[in-house]
């Protein structure tokens, strides 16, 4: 079943056209990658389905709902989850405090205590300095945290926005390994923005590539690193 669909979406930053009819769609339990070059409109894409910026034109819906102009909560609320590019944790906070904030507007507050327990039980770094400030862990930890975070909030749908940057190669494995094993156990949909081609396809999957707000690409992530036609389309080879 099909859970999210984006379909011919544009989005303009003043003189700047940042998604040019942008269309992708993500089935229920799948990991769709999203890859490309600087600027080629990734991040403005989470951000059009999340809600934080406006679409000029076309139409998004996820879980069956038409979400095209609805604030960031109502989407929320349907199951949408965002982790941002650069992690974005509140230092200040205990990591306890910081993975409370994704309760957000749950109202069974009780499931949510239940489900604070799951994420500690599978990132059991966070559960041994629950009290500490967030502000000491390391990237790889922060990213444990938002990942957590975003949980806290029952989501149908992770999106996460370029995971792996400025991660040590060992620690992106083990970003990997936990998104992938939360998605096998807890039927979790994922939608990951990647630079790293190759990273899609060590984890296996979709994939799309986009280039100057366009989608151009679409396919198995290991069929299209392994062939020629990613080199062409990120590059844009053969384009008149």
């Amino acid at each position: 079943m099909t859970l999210l669909t984006v379909d011919g979406i544009s989005v303009r930053y003043g003189q700047l056209t940042a998604l040019r009819r942008a269309s992708i769609s993500v089935k229920e339990g799948e990991s769709l990658f999203v890859t490309g070059p600087n600027g080629a409109g990734k991040s403005t894409l989470l951000k059009a389905i999340a809600g934080v910026v406006p679409i000029r034109e076309g139409a998004i819906t996820f879980a069956g709902t038409a979400v095209a102009g609805k604030a960031p909560e109502d989407i929320a609320r349907l199951g949408f989850s965002m982790v941002p590019e650069g992690r974005d944790v509140f230092s200040g906070l205990t990591i306890d405090e910081n993975l409370r904030v994704g309760v957000g507007m749950r109202a069974d507050k009780d499931a949510a205590i239940r489900d604070l327990e799951t994420v500690y039980s599978v990132f059991p770094m966070l559960a041994e300095r629950r009290h500490r400030p967030a502000g000491v862990l390391s990237g790889g930890q922060q990213q444990m945290l938002v990942i957590g975070r975003a949980l806290m909030a029952k989501p149908k749908l992770i999106a996460i926005d370029e995971p792996s940057l400025g991660l040590a190669p060992k620690v992106i494995d083990d970003v990997y390994a936990t998104l992938l094993k939360l998605r096998d156990a807890q039927g979790l949909t994922l939608l990951i923005v990647e630079q790293s081609s190759a990273r899609a396809m060590l984890t296996g999957g979709r994939m799309v590539l986009m280039r100057s707000g366009e989608v151009v690409l679409e396919g198995d992530a290991r069929e299209l690193v392994r062939g020629d036609a990613l080199k062409k389309a990120y590059f844009g080879y053969g384009d008149h």
